[in-house]
């Protein structure tokens, strides 16, 4: 630290966790500098904005085109422009800062993150990847500081929050909670009629579309039960998913005693950012919606969720429940599954269908119980390979 004054980098800072972090950071400049930027090059005019606006040290774009254009968009930067395939990760070594909050969405931020917990960082992260491929390799940090790396997930920053205080010993049930997305009400019938403007139509949050189609797929809550395992040290079957289309409640805990604590609060990300910021005091806020008044609230529903809508949430806690590979290889087909429904070249229910295919496919193959870093990129980059083959295949077949 730097007297009082927290020195941030954030990655993943023109997307919707990175562009509301920035928001709730610039609220506090008594209390934080944000010192680095990092962002993909497809918003080098928001980005180039940011920088005029926190004046960082550094920033980090993909390619060095991103980083030539981005010096056209800001000839005043007398900052450092990284570029490249390691540009993150190299950001995340550098000793010019505090705490690192990531926002990047994918394996990407699987490199940063543990580069940033080796330097002895504080990190604070809504990268599920991290996670889901990584948690054997997070773990160790964990166990060593758990606080040192925060949830900005409202999901996890809610069990975070319920957790405060208590023995881990004492927990009988951790409880993740889920709007359902758009299709809560459907029918599994329905599902093969579904258009892409139909799965970015979430009917609580703003999020990126990947995120969204995570959410109408509830996928986003099977890689989250994964999430939770490593991030609370929970074994799996005390972990539940409950559909709660209201998305007041955030998640809950249930003790051994039987009662139950809950987070409560308005659909809106800057409040699990500031809590993760602010972490242990709680911050003022000025800038979210109207605090929850209970008397005006009205009925709370909740309801488990049907596989046979879902098929995603039990393809992830049975790929979590594996472990080695399997979570790698679900993450990984899962992002080329959504990338290439959003380019509409599959259907709906064929996310599901090349999520399954691939984890098949994964038990044939020799498979390493304790992946390693580089272990996990190979088996990425492979699984990516063969659902885009699989993805083609089937086109070819259907034309």
């Amino acid at each position: 630290m730097t007297g009082s004054i927290e020195r941030m980098i954030v990655l993943g800072s023109t997307g919707s966790i990175g562009s509301q972090a920035l928001d709730v950071l610039a609220r506090f400049p008594e209390r934080f500098a944000v010192v680095g930027l990092a962002a993909g090059g497809r918003r080098l005019e928001t980005l180039a904005a940011q920088m005029r606006q926190f004046c960082p040290a550094q920033v980090a774009v993909p390619h060095a085109r991103d980083a030539e254009a981005l010096a056209r968009l800001t000839p005043d930067f007398r900052g450092q422009i990284l570029s490249g395939d390691d540009a993150l990760e190299t950001m995340a070594c550098w000793d010019g800062y505090d705490a690192a909050l990531i926002g990047v969405v994918g394996m990407r931020g699987l490199a940063p993150t543990l580069a940033a917990l080796q330097a002895g960082r504080k990190v604070l992260t809504a990268n599920k990847e991290t996670f889901v491929a990584g948690g054997h390799l997070v773990a160790p940090y964990l166990a060593a500081s758990p606080e040192r790396l925060l949830p900005l997930d409202s999901e996890h920053s809610a069990i975070h929050q319920c957790l405060r205080g208590e023995s881990r010993a004492e927990v009988d049930r951790l409880i993740l909670t889920a709007s359902g997305g758009p299709f809560r009400d459907a029918r599994p019938d329905d599902l093969s009629r579904v258009t892409l403007a139909d799965a970015l139509r979430h009917p609580n949050w703003s999020m990126g579309p990947k995120i969204t189609v995570d959410s109408a797929t509830m996928m986003n809550k099977g890689l989250e039960i994964i999430e939770a395992h490593w991030l609370f040290d929970a074994p799996y079957d005390i972990i539940d998913v409950v559909i709660h289309p209201q998305s007041v409640v955030h998640s809950a805990v249930r003790f051994v005693d039987g009662s139950t604590t809950a987070q409560l609060g308005p659909p809106d990300m800057r409040l699990p950012i500031l809590y993760a910021l602010g972490y242990p005091q709680r911050l003022p806020n000025d800038f979210s919606p109207a605090p929850l008044d209970l008397a005006t609230l009205g009925a709370l529903e909740f309801r488990a969720p049907d596989p046979r809508l879902f098929p995603c949430l039990p393809l992830a806690r049975a790929a979590g429940e594996q472990g080695g590979g399997a979570p790698t290889v679900l993450n990984a087909a899962d992002e080329v599954a959504v990338e290439l429904f959003l380019q509409e070249s599959i259907r709906f229910i064929d996310i599901p269908l090349l999520i399954e295919r691939a984890l098949t496919a994964y038990q044939d193959q020799d498979v390493c119980a304790d992946p390693s870093l580089s272990d996990i990129l190979a088996l990425d980059a492979q699984t990516r390979r063969r659902v885009r083959a699989f993805a083609s295949c089937e086109a070819a077949i259907a034309g």
